[in-house]
């Protein structure tokens, strides 16, 4: 609303935005209280074709005067509103006339805020609810019916008991009296559970309903126009021309920093230098792939830096996975500032960040980070160099970059190719990684992928992998005693990244995988099959 009041006068320095506010698109806010699932009600919203920011608490204020959204979504989160110091919304989030919904904890923390009361319990509710709904309420116009019971998915220990003033209940669980409150005149909405996970089944088009039909927004954000905008933002950024800055962009031969060379290239054109560092820690051919990909296909701008003795040399004897991965990020940008000083200096470093990296990297609280893992491509440059990032597809999730790659025209056999880190296979050798050990896992990965593709299974898998454990077994191969190492196959289905359930394999299938590996790669005499999922595992092992 145009006539709102600013909350603040400027973000602070350290405050990084997502995107340009110039930029950006009829949005939604999404406030995070720590909750193990808020990206997805992020997925949610843009499912429902409207771009959405998640900010910590701590920083909303900063995303809301740069955003200027059209709503605010409240997430849940593991603390209680009863807690001395709880994290609380900005009270003028209240005051700024727009169609606030509180999920969970974010229900709580608004009831609390506007004068209700919630209480602390030892006894929850977890798991699958159903809520009954009680009277009408804008939130379930076209959906649900007074008197119907729909199933939900609870996750809650405090719960509402007291509404504030101008609210009523509108929908009641065995657990919670108020698992769906609404204030229609200031369009409040508040729900005890999670719509954001598939567990709620009509937990989408509830999503959906609040930012189209109560906010008001027409559900027209696409990758077209994400192009199109992103294309400007670039051009405003590094300028045109005569008067343009140089880019360099590191390419890892992965979707997500071939998709962002591709689309900086279509913004500014040979003003863009791709630097392709061969560490020693790539995929079977990716160097070959990413070299035919690049300059015969797009005659982008490419070198090709052999480095591959000087990683190795530098993860000699390292062993802890975050010391292989900061290690790894210090050597690309030392590698990369190099290579700008050869082509006469660089303004910008081009880089594949995506929106995934950039959450693991960062706690919800805005403050000194408690990360799940270090990305090597998230957190900034040494100020020892003179050059400012640009990152288009930081807002991103990893289907979305996709959706962008086949919007600029990549093929789906290369934009439908599995996730890879940017650390390589640095980070699927638990332990120390040397070129022999690379060499070894290489072919186990190649024939197990080859394998996948011949089954038929490669687009229905997110991500497949092997890894090469530090733990050797005893074997028996022709009459003889080996004592080789442990090969584990790793795959998993996903949307995002964010949450992966394994792939179910059938018996045959593993088996004939690892008879393939113990037989034509030398060094590996078993294999065994990762069942984790994310949570509690990652996807990558480390």
């Amino acid at each position: 609303m145009s006539a709102r009041r600013p909350l603040v006068a400027s973000a602070p320095p350290s405050y990084r935005p997502l995107m340009d506010q110039d930029h950006l698109p009829d949005s939604i806010l999404i406030v995070d209280f720590g909750s193990q699932v808020t990206q997805l009600i992020a997925r949610r919203v843009r499912e429902a074709g409207v771009y959405s920011e998640i900010a910590p608490y701590s920083k909303a204020v900063e995303a809301f005067e740069r955003m200027n959204p059209k709503g605010i979504i409240l997430s849940g989160g593991p603390a209680s509103v009863n807690d001395e110091d709880p994290p609380l919304a900005p009270e003028a989030f209240y005051e700024a006339g727009l169609p606030i919904l509180g999920i969970c904890y974010g229900q709580q923390v608004m009831t609390h805020q506007l004068g209700g009361k919630v209480l602390s319990h030892d006894m929850g509710e977890f798991g699958r609810a159903f809520v009954e709904v009680k009277s009408d309420c804008t939130l379930f116009d076209g959906m649900w019916q007074v008197g119907e019971k729909h199933q939900v998915w609870m996750s809650h220990g405090d719960k509402v008991v007291e509404l504030a003033d101008g609210f009523t209940p509108v929908g009641t669980s065995d657990g919670a009296p108020f698992a769906v409150t609404c204030n229609e005149a200031k369009r409040f909405y508040g729900i005890q559970f999670h719509p954001e996970v598939v567990h709620t089944p009509d937990g989408a088009k509830l999503i959906a309903n609040f930012v189209r039909h109560v906010c008001g927004l027409a559900g027209d954000w696409t990758m077209a126009e994400y192009r199109e905008t992103k294309v400007a933002e670039i051009r405003e950024q590094v300028g045109v021309g005569e008067h343009g800055g140089k880019v360099i962009c590191g390419l890892s031969g992965g979707v997500d920093s071939s998709v962002a060379a591709i689309l900086i290239h279509e913004a500014i054109g040979d003003q863009l230098t791709c630097v392709f560092v061969d560490h020693g820690l790539l995929r079977m051919n990716e160097r070959e792939q990413v070299e035919t990909l690049f300059r015969d296909h797009y005659n982008i701008p490419l070198v090709v830096v052999d480095a591959e003795e000087r990683f190795m040399a530098g993860l000699a004897g390292v062993t802890d996975p975050e010391k292989k991965r900061k290690f790894i990020g210090g050597e690309f940008i030392a590698v990369f500032e190099e290579e700008a000083k050869k082509l006469g200096g660089a303004d910008f470093l081009a880089q594949g960040t995506l929106y995934p990296d950039v959450i693991e990297s960062v706690s919800f609280t805005g403050g000194p980070s408690v990360t799940i893992k270090s990305h090597h491509n998230v957190g900034g440059l040494p100020e020892r160099m003179n050059m400012k990032l640009v990152e288009p597809l930081r807002e991103l999730f990893k289907d979305e970059v996709r959706e962008l790659g086949r919007e600029l025209g990549l093929n789906d056999q290369f934009v439908g190719r599995h996730p890879f880190p940017g650390p390589g296979l640095a980070i699927r050798i638990p332990g120390e990684v040397d070129k022999a050990r690379c060499d070894i896992l290489r072919k186990a990965d190649a024939i197990y992928l080859e394998e996948i593709r011949n089954a038929g299974l490669y687009d229905a898998i997110w991500q497949a992998f092997a890894v090469l454990l530090p733990v050797k077994t005893v074997g028996v191969m022709g009459d003889h005693r080996t004592y080789d190492s442990v090969c584990a196959l790793r795959a998993v289905t996903s949307t995002d990244g964010m949450t992966a359930d394994v792939y179910p394999f059938d018996a045959q299938f593993l088996t004939n995988v690892a008879t393939r590996i113990v037989n034509e790669v030398k060094g590996i005499n078993r294999v065994v099959y990762d069942y984790t999922s994310k949570p509690p595992g990652t996807i990558e092992w480390e």
